[in-house]
């Protein structure tokens, strides 16, 4: 892939920003940051509104923990075309980092009204709200997120930790019980329902 992409490098500004734009993805999933931030910039430079090398150029300041910079970059990628999902995806968990919380949770909800089954994006609304120690909205988005993927067993043991904290056992025990059906080898969940069955 990376010997194919590199020959569209000579060609004109749209089409080296594409093939750019690739391999500065090929790169960082390779964990090559020094060579995903040459293209990235590379992309970027060749056209300035083009939201995937703004997202990549943002992704590889991410990985340096610039995430203030980072945030620019995607926000400049979500004004050059709005419905860029992966720019609005990786702000939502810059503002995380940034412990700017109520905007993640914007970016997220936001996205969900756009992908309404992503898995991703119901999981890390749940997972803010739970930061927000607010677990009973927590438990729901996560109710969304089982219906969606119904036998994950991190959920299924998020969901009985969370009953757990409120006190309902018997619903703890319920989620608990289905995650350890899913994967028997969490010691977690295991040590739990030891500690059910004594009580």
């Amino acid at each position: 892939a990376l010997e194919t992409l590199k020959m569209f490098e000579k060609k004109d500004s749209r089409v080296k920003s594409a093939a750019a734009t690739n391999l500065s993805f090929l790169y960082y999933l390779e964990n090559e940051l020094a060579q995903a931030t040459n293209y990235a910039d590379l992309a970027v430079n060749s056209d300035r509104y083009n939201p995937a090398a703004l997202t990549n150029k943002g992704n590889t300041v991410f990985a340096n923990g610039d995430y203030e910079k980072a945030a620019e970059f995607y926000k400049e990628a979500l004004r050059n075309d709005s419905s860029c999902t992966e720019a609005l995806y990786n702000l939502g968990l810059t503002y995380k980092k940034l412990n700017r919380i109520d905007e993640a949770l914007d970016c997220f909800l936001k996205l969900h009204a756009i992908l309404r089954n992503s898995a991703q994006v119901l999981h890390q609304i749940a997972n803010i709200y739970e930061i927000m120690e607010d677990p009973n909205q927590a438990i729901e988005w996560l109710m969304q997120l089982i219906s969606v993927v119904p036998t994950d067993p991190h959920v299924l043991s998020k969901l009985g930790k969370l009953y757990d904290n409120e006190g309902d056992k018997s619903q703890a025990f319920h989620y608990y019980y289905e995650s350890y059906r899913y994967f028997p080898s969490n010691i977690e969940v295991i040590a739990w329902l030891g500690a059910y069955y004594i009580d």
